[in-house]
């Protein structure tokens, strides 16, 4: 039999905080909050930390281990995949970050109709001596600039916005909930099926709300640090600037 190369013992004294796969593509469940669960695509990475000693790791197990973990919600059990993988590897540490889109019904404001939008979202979860989850999601919104609508005579100018939320729960949230945060936080939020009357509608709720980049981290923030069940949360938000030639950003941490 052939000599295990990954296994030799490497001379070199580097500890390598992080190494495994990136971008598998793979399906899994998520919890929903209206329709209990949800299919859908993630993208994942695995990684471990590797001993100073170690030539290298075993790529395969990364695979072998999670095809075991696709039958049920991914959130139930990513510290028992976490654990599976640190055994597998034999490796301290254990790390996993899916990046998948969610979708959730909006009905249109005036006309009613229904459509689906999708929603970039983020679970990361890492695994030591205790284990830590992460969950994150990017909700576009539109905003309308306060200081374009306080000078000009006709109209302001707005923009198709992002805002990302992360946070670290003692106890259960919903993926809806933070986006339902950021939505009305915004100048108005987002539909992917608009008729006439609904145009009207959400270009007039804009105008309406104008907001700043800088309101948008703020008011967000009120909510968050508000809120028991949140232990840790970062929230950002970007503009896509109409009539500039760069984006307006804002960025508030809170531990």
């Amino acid at each position: 039999m052939k000599s295990d190369i990954q296994s030799q013992e490497d001379y070199r004294n580097i500890q390598i905080e992080k190494v495994g796969v990136k971008k598998i593509r793979y399906p899994i469940i998520v919890e929903d909050k209206h329709y209990e669960k949800q299919q859908t695509i993630a993208d994942i990475d695995i990684f471990v930390d590797l001993p100073h000693n170690h030539r290298g790791t075993h790529m395969s197990r990364f695979l072998e281990v999670l095809n075991n973990y696709h039958k049920d919600t991914i959130i139930n059990n990513l510290e028992n995949l976490c654990s599976d993988i640190k055994i597998a590897l034999k490796s301290e540490k254990a790390y996993i970050k899916l990046k998948f889109p969610y979708f959730i019904k909006k009905t249109a404001p005036v006309s009613k109709i229904n459509s689906l939008l999708d929603y970039d979202c983020v679970f990361e979860a890492s695994l030591s001596d205790k284990f830590i989850f992460l969950m994150g999601v990017t909700v576009p919104i539109t905003t309308l600039c306060p200081c374009s609508k306080e000078i000009s005579l006709f109209g302001a100018h707005n923009q198709r916005s992002y805002v990302t939320i992360m946070v670290r729960y003692n106890e259960f949230v919903w993926l809806e909930e933070l986006i339902e945060i950021a939505e009305k936080t915004a100048s108005c939020e987002i539909y992917s099926l608009l008729k006439r009357p609904d145009e009207k509608y959400v270009t007039e709720k804009a105008f309406k709300n104008p907001t700043f980049v800088e309101d948008i981290v703020r008011n967000i923030t009120l909510i968050l640090q508000s809120d028991k069940r949140i232990d840790w949360f970062c929230v950002e938000s970007e503009n896509i600037e109409s009539i500039h030639n760069h984006n307006a950003y804002a960025y508030v941490e809170k531990k």
